[in-house]
C-alpha cells in the first residue's frame, strides 16, 4: 500500500528491515546503542562492528532523539538510531516520545540529503507499544513531514509480519482519508 503526500511516497511493505536499499533505513534502538534485542540486534549483526564502533563513540540517545551513523555491511548507506518510548499505559508521555522519534529520524534524513529511509514499527516490540496506536502516530507524524517538507522521495515502513502490516494498513487508509477530506 502506497499514497503520495506533496512529493513523498509513503509505502507499506511486509519484509526485513535490514535487506532494505534505501539510502538510510531506522534502528529502534535502547538509550545505550547498545544494540539488543528485535530489530536492533538484527541491525547491529547485519550492519557488522563498524556501527558498534560509531554508536560507541556518540555514546547515547534520549528517548525521542536520533543519531545517525554508516550503515556498516549494510545495503542502506546510513544507519539513524531512534529510541522510541517504553509503554506504560499510555500516561507517561509516550504518544509526544513515538511521534518525536519518527519527527527526529525524518529531521536528520533530511538534514543529511536522503531521499528515502526505511521505518520498522519502533517501540511495537519489547517496548510493548499497541500496535494500532503506534502505527496511527507513525503514519501521521510521516504524512505531516511530507506535507511541510520536500527532499525525502520515498518514506517505507518496513513491518516484521503480516499482521502488523494489516494493522498499519487499516490506520494508513484512515489518515489518507481524513488527509484527502481536509480534516
Amino acid at each position: 500500500m502506497e499514497a503520495k503526500i506533496n512529493e513523498t511516497l509513503i509505502a507499506l511493505a511486509c519484509g526485513d528491515i535490514t535487506e532494505e536499499s534505501t539510502a538510510a533505513i531506522v534502528n529502534a534502538a535502547n538509550a545505550r546503542l547498545a544494540g539488543g534485542a528485535g530489530v536492533d540486534g538484527a541491525i547491529h549483526r547485519a550492519g557488522g562492528l563498524a556501527i558498534m564502533k560509531e554508536c560507541r563513540k556518540i555514546g547515547s540517545c534520549p528517548t525521542g532523539q536520533a543519531v545517525i551513523t554508516s550503515g556498516g555491511n549494510l545495503k542502506a548507506r546510513y544507519v539513524i538510531h531512534t529510541v522510541g518510548p517504553i509503554y506504560r499505559g499510555g500516561l507517561k508521555d509516550e504518544a509526544r516520545l513515538l511521534q518525536c522519534a519518527y519527527r527526529e529520524s525524518l529531521r536528520l534524513a533530511s538534514e543529511n540529503s536522503l531521499q528515502s529511509i526505511s521505518f520498522p514499527a519502533i517501540s511495537c516490540g519489547v517496548y510493548g507499544y499497541p500496535i494500532a496506536e503506534a502505527a496511527r502516530l507513525a503514519l501521521q507524524t510521516c504524512i505531516e513531514f511530507a506535507g511541510e517538507n520536500t527532499g525525502i522521495e520515498l518514506i517505507r515502513h518496513i513491518l516484521f509480519d503480516r499482521r502488523t502490516y494489516e494493522i498499519f494498513s487499516i490506520e494508513f487508509k484512515k489518515l489518507l482519508f481524513n488527509h484527502n477530506n481536509g480534516d
